[in-house]
């Protein structure tokens, strides 16, 4: 079974951001943000060893999530300027590296990790996401697995469908049915207001999805739950909208783009640009192994 190695990018570059120290190249750049994101990818790459390799971001517009809910993610703190300064920079080097990148105005990097995850899924490969980002836990299923750093970018788990289950007492896909009951205070969406996650575990273990909570309603011993569960169902229902990863952007993919054997010769002139030159020497100085060639060459969205 060929690998498709999928990044968040921008989940990967705030983990990079918040792990290593501030610094800079001689100009005065700040690459500690470039370091880490490329140590990263280098490291995942000779774990896997992947045939298809690409790296997906979110983008400055607002999303449909954004038009549903006008507090959507409204309390996040203002991203840095060290940050801002270095996408760009980020995105350059994985063009240099000849790694595939992609991103679309109006969706998250998630939804189009959920369409590229179902394509390549549907089409018998095996799907591997790096991401940090939980809410990406309920695309998991037998071939597709999330790769997740801890510690910073030191180590990584690799989560299945049945490490999830320990870890948050829900299946893949009842992720977004718990989200929808209990909230998610990091996007800032309410759920069911009175419901916290005890409850929501408890409700998703005996009903198994929102449509058949209410729809056994009636058998919902707890007048208190059952009482909040009524008022709070349009905000049930557009949280789970919120918390719904898409699967079918509409988006071109071509697969040849997306193999990948080695990071181009490109990248070691952009790293000795910016002084990153410990990187350069581990890329650059190590014969790279590759896995075999794939064999299929087009997959079709639509």
């Amino acid at each position: 079974m060929d690998t498709l190695l999928l990044i968040d990018g921008n989940a990967i570059m705030h983990r990079a951001y918040h792990a290593l120290p501030p610094f800079k190249s001689k100009d005065g750049t700040s690459t500690n943000i470039v370091y880490g994101f490329l140590s990263m990818l280098y490291k995942v790459i000779n774990d896997f060893k992947p045939q298809y390799l690409a790296s997906v971001f979110d983008t400055p517009k607002p999303t449909f999530r954004n038009k549903l809910f006008k507090d959507y993610q409204i309390q996040r703190p203002k991203i840095e300027d060290d940050f801002i300064v270095q996408i760009p920079l980020v995105k350059e080097a994985l063009d240099k590296a000849g790694v595939y990148r992609l991103e679309k105005d109006g969706f998250e990097a998630d939804d189009l990790i959920g369409t590229i995850s179902r394509v390549f899924d549907d089409n018998k490969f095996r799907v591997i996401i790096v991401t940090g980002d939980k809410d990406i836990f309920q695309l998991i299923n037998d071939n597709v697995f999330v790769a997740s750093p801890q510690l910073g970018l030191a180590n990584i788990k690799i989560f299945d469908r049945q490490e999830v289950e320990q870890k948050l007492d829900v299946s893949p896909e009842h992720i977004v049915d718990y989200k929808a009951l209990s909230g998610d205070p990091s996007d800032n969406y309410p759920g069911a207001r009175g419901i916290g996650p005890k409850t929501a575990t408890k409700l998703i273990h005996q009903y198994g999805n929102i449509d058949n909570i209410y729809e056994n309603l009636p058998k919902i011993e707890s007048e208190k739950v059952k009482a909040i569960l009524k008022k709070e169902k349009d905000n049930v229902y557009l949280s789970k909208k919120l918390a719904t990863i898409l699967t079918d952007v509409e988006i071109d993919l071509d697969i040849d783009k997306l193999k990948f054997h080695s990071f181009s010769k490109n990248l070691k002139e952009f790293l000795e640009k910016y002084q990153i030159d410990s990187l350069k020497k581990r890329i650059f100085s190590e014969k790279e192994t590759r896995a075999e060639k794939p064999k299929s060459d087009q997959i079709g969205l639509f």
